[in-house]
C-alpha cells in the first residue's frame, strides 16, 4: 500500500494561493525595448500580460513600427498614443553635458572640457541618444586604461575609433 502524504497536493496548492496573493506583484509598468524584432505570437503574449494586470506598457521600436501593429486590430485598439523621438540637437547635448551628464556608472572629469572636445562628441554622435551613451562610456575606458585626467579632441576621436559606428 502506498504511503499517504500529509498535507494533501491541494492543501500544498491552497497555502500556495494564500501567500501568493498576500504579496501582490509590484510590477507596474513593463518596458520593451527592440519591439519592432518580435514577431506577432510574442506581441500577443505582452498584449495578455497587458489585459490581465493593472500595469503600463510601453513598447520601444524602430520607426514603423506603429503601422505594423495596425495590421493587428485587437492589439493596435490598445494603444493609447504614439511617439517618435528625434535627435538631440547641439544646444541639448551641450545642456546634457553641462549638467554634467554621464550614462549610469560611467565616471568622467568634471566639465569644463575642452570646445573642440564637445564640438568632436557632438559630431560624432549626431544628436543620436543611444550613441553618446556609448561614446562617453567609451571616454571613460580609454581616460582609464591611458592613465588621462582630461577629456580631449583626441580622447574623443581614440574612443570613436573604437566602436562600430560607421563613418563620421
Amino acid at each position: 500500500m502506498p504511503e499517504i502524504l500529509v498535507p494533501f497536493f491541494g492543501d500544498v496548492e491552497d497555502e500556495y494561493r494564500t501567500r501568493e496573493r498576500a504579496f501582490p506583484d509590484p510590477t507596474s509598468l513593463v518596458l520593451v525595448d527592440e519591439a519592432d524584432r518580435l514577431r506577432m505570437a510574442s506581441l500577443e503574449q505582452i498584449r495578455g500580460i497587458f489585459d490581465e494586470g493593472d500595469i503600463g506598457l510601453v513598447l520601444i521600436g524602430m520607426p514603423g513600427i506603429e503601422k505594423r501593429l495596425a495590421r493587428y486590430p485587437q492589439f493596435y485598439s490598445r494603444i493609447g498614443f504614439v511617439h517618435e523621438f528625434r535627435q538631440l540637437g547641439v544646444a541639448e547635448i551641450r545642456r546634457l553635458l553641462a549638467q554634467p551628464w554621464v550614462p549610469s556608472g560611467v565616471k568622467l572629469p568634471p566639465q569644463p572640457w575642452a570646445d573642440d572636445a564637445i564640438a568632436a562628441i557632438i559630431r560624432i554622435t549626431s544628436g543620436n541618444f543611444r550613441l553618446l551613451n556609448r561614446l562617453l562610456t567609451q571616454m571613460e575606458r580609454i581616460l582609464e586604461i591611458n592613465g588621462i585626467q582630461e577629456i580631449t579632441k583626441t580622447v574623443v576621436e581614440t574612443a570613436r575609433e573604437t566602436l562600430v559606428i560607421g563613418v563620421a
